[in-house]
This record gives C-alpha cells, sequence and structure tokens, in this order.
C-alpha cells in the first residue's frame, strides 16, 4: 500500500463539509459508491462484532417520505446516496456465534478453536447487559462507523451532510425497521453540493490546536 500524503489527506478535511444543499442531479459514480460501501463494511468495532446495518437509500420516493421525519430538512431528497445507520439492540450470543462462524470461516480455522475467544466476548456482552450499558455501548460504535464513511467520502471527493437531526422511530417506520432488532442512530447523505450552497465557502471554525490537543 502506498500512503496517502498527509497533504492530501489534510486538503481533503478542509475541504468536506456538512453540505447544506446538494445537487439533485449529480449522482455518485457506481464504482465511487462501491468503494464506500466497501469502506463502511471495513470500518472497525468493538471485539470485531460489527453491531450495525447500513440502510442505504436512493429511491427517490422513499427518500422524499424521510424528509418529514427529518424535520423537512432537504437533504435526504436531494443527495445522490442517503445512508441510514443502524445499531442491533441488546446483541446477543447468537450474533456472537455468527461473529465466531464468520471469524473461522474467513480465516480457514475450527469454530472450535475460537472457544475462549467466543467465551471472552460473550461475558463482557453479559456483562455490559447487566450493567444496563450493552446497547449505549454498541451504539458509540456506529459512530466510528459515520466518521470512517466521512473521511472517506472526502477522500474520494463526495460530499456529506451527518444528521442527528432525525426521528429515529419515525425512522424506523418508514424502513420496515419497527418491530426488528434494529433500530436508527444518525443518518449521513452523500452525494455533490450544490453550486449555490454559500456553506462550501464559509470558513470552518475551530479551536486552536494547542487548544484541544494534549501532548504527555
Amino acid at each position: 500500500m502506498v500512503p496517502t500524503p498527509p497533504s492530501v489527506l489534510l486538503e481533503a478535511l478542509h475541504w468536506r463539509y456538512a453540505t447544506k444543499k446538494f445537487d439533485p442531479t449529480r449522482k455518485i459514480p457506481a464504482e465511487t459508491w462501491s468503494a464506500l460501501e466497501e469502506a463502511l463494511v471495513l470500518t472497525p468495532s468493538s471485539a470485531g462484532l460489527q453491531p450495525w446495518k447500513f440502510v442505504v437509500v436512493t429511491d427517490p420516493a422513499m427518500k422524499a417520505r424521510l424528509v418529514p421525519a427529518a424535520h423537512r430538512q432537504a437533504q435526504p431528497a436531494d443527495c445522490s446516496h442517503f445512508v441510514v445507520f443502524t445499531v442491533r439492540r441488546g446483541l446477543d450470543h447468537a450474533h456472537v456465534d455468527r461473529h465466531v462462524a464468520r471469524t473461522a470461516e474467513v480465516r480457514s480455522l475450527e469454530v472450535e478453536s475460537l472457544a475462549r475467544y467466543r467465551q471472552m466476548i460473550a461475558s463482557n456482552l453479559d456483562k455490559a447487559r447487566g450493567e444496563g450499558t450493552l446497547d449505549a455501548w454498541q451504539e458509540h460504535q456506529v459512530y466510528i462507523a459515520l466518521g470512517s464513511f466521512m473521511t472517506a467520502s472526502a477522500l474520494l471527493g463526495v460530499d456529506t451532510c451527518p444528521m442527528e437531526g432525525i426521528m429515529p422511530a419515525q425512522f424506523d417506520e418508514i424502513l420496515g425497521l419497527a418491530g426488528t432488532n434494529y433500530t436508527t442512530v444518525v443518518a449521513c447523505a452523500a452525494g455533490y453540493r450544490a453550486a449555490d450552497d454559500k456553506y462550501a465557502t464559509t470558513k470552518k471554525v475551530r479551536f486552536k490546536p494547542d487548544e484541544v490537543i494534549v501532548r504527555v
């Protein structure tokens, strides 16, 4: 792998912003979107459990239905691809078994050889469940995926807008998630900025590095 030059990374991060107005006529090319989906799949998670599903909405009618549940913000309708990040509630031993089986498959191992690994993960989940922190723990993982997706998008020249200003319960109803083990946490619009989005040229406001970076 050839490392990305630091200047390229910083240029992409300075270029990106929370896009308020997307150009509805521009769509993300298939090859680019395929890479972004793979970036989602490759997101790291605690114990590798991947407690999520990413619902990718491209159907115009479905995107329009999500607008009222996003407090009438236009991004869901106008963007190219709208990603809804969902979390697996009440993560159970069946999910652990699925992860262990996949690990054995990918790494050409016997499932039985991973028994101690499985027990360690299951014990950690049970402990969190007993403390009432299991769902919060897993929900935090979803934000790792969101950050990874936004950075990958910026590097590929794709605009994004993370959206917590949504009504998760309504999203679940519209997307058919109600009654399942998965529920909406956050969403992200992806596409290309409109030429007249004034926020594209607004200077970023960040605290100075020495105010937020602590070196020890």
